[in-house]
C-alpha cells in the first residue's frame, strides 16, 4: 500500500501536526500534494480542537518546490502547458492564500531544504522553526524561472534588499541567516528542533482561540492598509474584541491575579 502524502496527527492540546510525507520527490509541491494540503488547512480552519497547526516533513527535503516532471509533462499539450501552468500555480496561490487565511496559527518546522515554492511555504507560515542544518532559497534563476510565486510570500516577511539577494542569485541561505532577515523565528539543533517546535505551539494554544482568530485576520488585513485606515481597522478590531466573553475574562483574571478561563468566544 502507498503511503500517505500528507500525514496528519492532532494531541491532546489541540495541536495538529501535518507532516509532508513524500521523501521520493523531496515533498515537491505536486498536484496531488497541493489538492491534500488545501483540504487540510480548510478542515484544520473549520475543526474547534485545532488550536495550532505544525507543518513539518519527513526525509532530507522540508519541500523542494514544485515538481518539475510534472511540470514538464504538461507542455505536450497544444498550448505548450499553459492552462495546466496556470492551474497549478492557481492551486499553489490558494493554498499559500489557506495557510495565511487560516484561523489557526501555523508554524513551519524545518528540516534540510526550502526551495523556490518550498521556500514560499514556510514565508506563508505565521511562525518558522528551522533546524541549524536547514537551508532556503528561491532557485529559479539557476533554470531561466524567476521565483515570481515566492516572491509574494517571501517579499512580505523579508526585507526588499535581502529578498532581491535571494531572487537574483538563487544561492542557498543557511537557518542562521534566514533567522537574522526575518524568514524564520528560531533555530534549533535537528535534536532539539521538534521540542522547541512544539514548546512554541503550546504556549499560543494555551491562548484563547477566539482572540489569536482575531488577531490573526487583523495583522494581515491591516498591514495592506495605509497607515490611517488600518488605525481606523485595528481600532474597529479592539472595541470588538473588549466586547468578546473572553477578553472580559482575562482583564478580569489579570486584574484579580488568577488564571483565566477561555472559552474561545
Amino acid at each position: 500500500m502507498q503511503e500517505k502524502m500528507l500525514l496528519s496527527d492532532l494531541d491532546g492540546d489541540g495541536i495538529l501536526r501535518l507532516t509532508l510525507n513524500d521523501a521520493r520527490r523531496r515533498n515537491a509541491l505536486s498536484e496531488a500534494m497541493l489538492a491534500e494540503l488545501a483540504a487540510a488547512f480548510a478542515e484544520a480552519g473549520a475543526n474547534p480542537a485545532v488550536r495550532v497547526v505544525i507543518l513539518a516533513a519527513n526525509g532530507p527535503a522540508f519541500c523542494a518546490g514544485h515538481d518539475l516532471k510534472e511540470m514538464t509533462a504538461g507542455r505536450a499539450a497544444p498550448d505548450r502547458g499553459r492552462a495546466y501552468f496556470t492551474m497549478v500555480m492557481a492551486m499553489c496561490s490558494g493554498v499559500m492564500q489557506a495557510i495565511v487565511n487560516c484561523p489557526k496559527p501555523v508554524i513551519a518546522e524545518v528540516t534540510g531544504i526550502a526551495t523556490a515554492a518550498g521556500c514560499q511555504l514556510v514565508a506563508s507560515c505565521d511562525l518558522a522553526v528551522a533546524a541549524e542544518t536547514a537551508q532556503f532559497s528561491t532557485p529559479g534563476v539557476h533554470i531561466g524561472l524567476f521565483c515570481s510565486t515566492p516572491m509574494v510570500a517571501l517579499s512580505r516577511n523579508v526585507a526588499g534588499k535581502h529578498t532581491m539577494e535571494m531572487l537574483l542569485t538563487g544561492d542557498m541561505t543557511p537557518a542562521a541567516r534566514a533567522a537574522e532577515i526575518g524568514l524564520v523565528n528560531r533555530v534549533a539543533t535537528e535534536e532539539a528542533l521538534s521540542e522547541a517546535t512544539l514548546e512554541m505551539a503550546r504556549k499560543i494554544a494555551s491562548k484563547s482561540s477566539m482572540t489569536l482568530a482575531t488577531g490573526k485576520r487583523a495583522f494581515y488585513a491591516q498591514r495592506e492598509m495605509p497607515l490611517a485606515e488600518a488605525y481606523d481597522y485595528a481600532s474597529n478590531v479592539m472595541v470588538e474584541n473588549m466586547l468578546a466573553r473572553d477578553a472580559q475574562e482575562g482583564i478580569g483574571a489579570f486584574i484579580e491575579k488568577r488564571a483565566p478561563q477561555w472559552q474561545d468566544q
